[in-house]
């Protein structure tokens, strides 16, 4: 699932590992897994963090270096080598080649040709795949109260259900986010710290950073106070990100109604964006704002799928058919309405699939992340809906 590619680093000069992490910690999709000044202690290193990649600089000992990785070419086969040395003898980089390097760069490190080797060995087939097949899930609302939190919520305890997952839910409400209390959590540490210690997180780290639901599912909730909001910036959470999606199979954002720059960020990265409506007028007049609104996003109108919740409410709704007419999109998925089952669950802090698994409501946030799953790494075959007469929305009163 994840397009983050893991790299460990072995170089006994300081100076040039230093930059060499500059470097790496810059660059969108790298996580910087591990870093070693030792040769000998690096073999060790790569067997307990199994990252995607290593760069191994040969000058401080050219011989244990190349040793080392003819070393690591038996032990992780799969493991994508670069070597760096500022020696270019032909004869150097031809041993080292032999030995199972991938790629041969020369020393102090450009950072195009540092961009082109990882480009190159991340679409080389060496890489592994850690992670089952998953997807990452950002669930917005047309507007508030119509059940983002309960839709988060459930769907990710119904993808942890699969014991081959592994699942995380982070509350992007930083305002009034509530996903805690709908799984009855304290969590010891929130976005915010894990934002401003991402650059010396790991994975195993990262975990225990996070609160782990009996359900399987793990949370990273909101900030506490309303004043850490500013704490947080932009490429801290986009590393967070990038880490989450290092470790989890699956990811699943609850976000807030601010459409903010996390917000976007997130159905950005998502694989689907989930946008949750009702069928009423009030609604659906945003959902066609924020569909206008997304034109101009750049990748995310393409990925958006329209989810009603509390469908069959009462006789008044809207029908599904006008409701398909307004918004000029087809309706993805319906979630049946149980006002009173949720808010006892809500109120419990116990996620359906625990409660009431046989419910027609928890069936269909069932089947909803199984959907989602089916159709993560299958070609996207819906063509771009027929643009229609704009409706107005007075012709819902003549339905």
């Amino acid at each position: 699932m994840s397009d983050t590619l893991r790299i460990a680093v072995c170089d006994p000069n300081e100076r040039g590992r230093d930059e060499l992490k500059r470097y790496l910690v810059g660059m969108d999709r790298i996580w910087l897994e591990a870093e070693c000044s030792r040769y000998e202690f690096f073999q060790d290193v790569v067997a307990q963090t199994s990252p995607d990649a290593v760069i191994i600089n040969l000058d401080g000992d050219p011989n244990r270096a190349m040793h080392l990785v003819g070393a690591i070419k038996v032990d992780a086969p799969q493991c994508a080598v670069i070597v760096v040395s500022a020696d270019t003898d032909g004869q150097l980089i031809l041993k080292s080649i032999r030995a199972g390097a991938n790629e041969f760069l020369t020393s102090p490190i450009e950072i195009d040709e540092l961009v082109s080797a990882i480009d190159r060995i991340s679409h080389s087939g060496e890489r592994v795949q850690r992670t089952k097949s998953g997807a990452t899930i950002a669930i917005a609302g047309a507007s508030g109260g119509v059940g983002c939190t309960t839709t988060a919520v459930n769907v990710a305890c119904s993808l942890a259900r699969n014991p081959a997952h592994t699942v995380v839910l982070v509350d992007l409400d930083l305002s009034l986010g509530d996903a805690d209390v709908f799984l009855d959590s304290i969590p010891d540490y929130t976005l915010l710290e894990v934002c401003q210690n991402i650059y010396r997180l790991d994975l195993a780290m990262l975990r225990k950073s996070l609160t782990k639901h009996e359900s399987g599912v793990y949370l990273l909730p909101r900030p506490v106070h309303l004043e850490d909001l500013n704490g947080i910036s932009g490429d801290e959470f986009k590393k967070v990100l990038g880490l989450l999606k290092a470790s989890f199979s699956h990811l699943v954002f609850d976000l807030s109604k601010a459409f903010n720059r996390f917000d976007i960020i997130a159905m950005q990265s998502a694989e689907h964006a989930l946008l949750l409506t009702q069928l009423d007028l009030p609604c659906l007049r945003n959902v066609v704002r924020l569909l206008a609104s997304f034109e101009t996003i750049g990748e995310i109108n393409n990925k958006l799928k329209i989810v009603v919740n509390r469908s069959g409410l009462d006789k008044s709704q809207i029908s599904t058919t006008s409701a398909e007419e307004t918004i000029n999109r087809p309706i993805y998925f319906h979630i049946p309405n149980n006002f009173a089952l949720i808010a006892e669950c809500r109120n419990n802090g116990i996620p359906l699939i625990a409660h009431a698994p046989k419910a027609a409501v928890t069936q269909a946030f069932m089947e909803l992340a199984d959907k989602l799953c089916a159709t993560t790494n299958a070609p996207n075959q819906s063509p771009e809906p027929e643009r229609k007469e704009k409706k107005s929305w007075l012709k819902f009163l003549t339905k």
